[in-house]
């Protein structure tokens, strides 16, 4: 009978905890399982990967199993001491499937292992698939409204599968939606896990977003409406929308569009930022008019900037 490594199976160190057997577990059980794994020998790589955790995942059984450890190498030829059984707890009473796992797990704990009772085949417990994390972008037109977007995402067996994802009206950049079971698949008839797929907003033409919900737009401005004020048509998620600009404006200055932001739970607001924009002068008949209001409309805007 040859030595198993049963650390060397899962991929593990010696002084793994618990955690880190259970995770090593759960990504070769995945990768092994009969019904989804297209490796060879599959089969037999999920039972021996299952035996191994059976032994590593119970503190009685690695402590025992650990006792042998230092003195053998995987695939050497091994026969329990004289007693092992007895000595450790697990020799006598039920008797085990010998289908259950191998020769080498049947002369180490096929007496009287809390996993075989009354003769019965224990395969290792069901177990809770993993959770996947994914990244969606979106517009903010599907923030502002709700939407139904397709997402494509790579299983476990490295195929693909296409999911239609509802985008709740008003979720914020950074959020998760959770898709019950769209995790990967449990393992010995466990229950899948749970998609959960992190909403961004994709960067978008006109609008920026700041503290989340709220909404910035710059709204440019010719020299003329700043001065004499004008009625402008002003894009917002939801349309556009007439705004009144005040007579004698300057570039900088904000105006705000309660409840036009994000409709969040608490829904942000859009603010207009304006920025006068000054015609170039590219010909003699505009630098003669910039030279008039030099003249007819003396202004300095650097006044008192010296004593």
């Amino acid at each position: 009978m040859k030595y198993k490594d049963y650390y060397q199976i899962l991929g593990v160190n010696r002084d793994a905890s618990a955690e880190d057997i259970k995770k090593a577990y759960r990504r070769l059980a995945r990768k092994y399982h009969p019904d989804v794994s297209k490796e060879k020998e599959a089969e037999e790589r999920f039972k021996e990967v299952g035996e191994a955790y059976d032994v590593l995942q119970d503190a009685k059984k690695r402590e025992a199993y650990d006792r042998l450890g230092n003195q053998w190498q995987a695939g050497e030829q091994f026969t329990p001491p004289p007693g092992w059984q007895n000595e450790t707890g697990f020799g006598g009473g039920a008797q085990v499937d010998p289908e259950a796992f191998s020769d080498f797990f049947s002369q180490l704990f096929g007496g009287g292992s809390p996993f075989r009772q009354q003769g019965h085949r224990r395969r290792s417990a069901a177990s809770r698939g993993e959770d996947i994390h994914a990244r969606l972008d979106i517009s903010l037109e599907d923030a502002f409204g709700g939407a139904t977007r397709e997402l494509t995402l790579k299983g476990a067996t490295h195929e693909l599968k296409t999911l239609r994802v509802k985008i709740p009206k008003g979720v914020m950049s950074g959020q998760q939606i959770r898709l019950s079971g769209q995790g990967e698949p449990g393992i010995h008839g466990g229950p899948a896990g749970d998609l959960y797929i992190e909403v961004n907003y994709a960067p978008h033409p006109l609008f920026r977003v700041e503290n989340k919900v709220d909404l910035y737009l710059t709204v440019p401005l010719t020299p003329w409406e700043a001065a004499l004020g004008a009625t402008l048509s002003v894009p917002t998620l939801g349309g556009s929308v007439d705004v009144k600009i005040p007579e004698n404006i300057q570039s900088g200055k904000k105006l705000r569009l309660k409840g036009r932001g994000i409709p969040a739970k608490t829904p942000g607001d859009q603010y207009l930022v304006l920025e006068i924009m000054i015609p170039p002068a590219q010909n003699e008949s505009a630098r003669a008019f910039y030279q008039k209001m030099a003249t007819e409309l003396p202004f300095n805007p650097r006044q008192g900037w010296h004593a």
